[in-house]
């Protein structure tokens, strides 16, 4: 064979390769959704034993993510948790079905007997406001915080508006709040927190990297968003603000997912 046609056969090889990963990811990883427990240690935290459910980029923009954003949300219930996080990107981009489907896919919380609140990703700016949200989420007693904060469960939430499509503030919350001590930051994305001083929040929470949503074997993402290329999945504790990052629950761009299953995260938050 020449070379020539050995790099065609190859070529043709791996394209049927990645053709046919991202139809197993678009069928199959998609679907599923892990339940992560964590236990994490943090500094200045008064609440021992907090358990907070964590839910981000739901995305949803059809029937098919309406029915898995309630998939999502009735794992986080099951496990009764004190405090429920929701970490943006609600919609993939405003159109006008948008919010019925927002609104369907969080229907679910108008039953729900524990406090829940929210803040805005980028995606929640696409070709519309995040602020359009808010109506919904105060119809289903979801604190909703765009750069404000607030007493939920307890605790004091510092709500950062979007780094990437927003205008975040987040030092003017420090200020607000005794530079942020002993408190939950919501960020929608993960890079934000390079931003903040030591010695403030307990425990910063971000989505939006979908854990890089679809990777190789090894775990390389050949793509991240703005905002969120440092701190890509999991518990970050040794930066200046300890950071969880959440797979999240739906995707963008392709509707596939490969060795990056979707996550909703139950964290149990120790004092230490």
């Amino acid at each position: 064979m020449r070379v020539r046609d050995l790099a065609s056969a190859l070529s043709v090889a791996s394209l049927g390769v990645g053709v046919g990963a991202y139809l197993y990811g678009g069928l199959f990883e998609t679907r599923k959704i892990e339940l992560v427990r964590r236990t994490l240690t943090l500094p200045d935290w008064a609440h021992d034993g907090l358990r907070v459910a964590v839910i981000a980029d739901p995305h949803i923009r059809d029937e098919w993510s309406v029915e898995h954003t309630h998939r999502a949300l009735e794992l986080a219930y099951a496990t009764k948790p004190d405090l429920t996080v929701l970490l943006g990107d609600y919609v993939s981009f405003w159109h006008p079905q948008a919010f019925a489907y927002v609104a369907a896919g969080f229907a679910p919380l108008a039953d729900w007997n524990s406090p829940v609140v929210a803040v805005a990703g980028n995606h929640d700016y696409f070709a519309g406001e995040a602020a359009w949200l808010r109506p919904l989420f105060e119809d289903l007693s979801v604190t909703y915080l765009i750069n404000e904060v607030a007493g939920v469960a307890g605790v004091t939430c510092l709500g950062v508006d979007s780094l990437v499509k927003g205008a975040p503030d987040p030092h003017a919350l420090l200020r607000k709040t005794d530079g942020g001590r002993g408190a939950l930051m919501l960020w929608h994305e993960p890079d934000g927190v390079d931003t903040l001083p030591p010695g403030g929040p307990s425990l910063m929470l971000s989505g939006h990297t979908h854990g890089g949503q679809f990777l190789s074997p090894w775990g390389w993402a050949p793509g991240l968003p703005t905002g969120g290329r440092k701190y890509v999945d999991g518990f970050f504790p040794d930066l200046p603000v300890p950071l969880y990052v959440s797979r999240g629950v739906g995707t963008t761009g392709p509707p596939s997912r490969l060795f990056c299953r979707a996550e909703v995260s139950l964290l149990t938050l120790r004092s230490g």
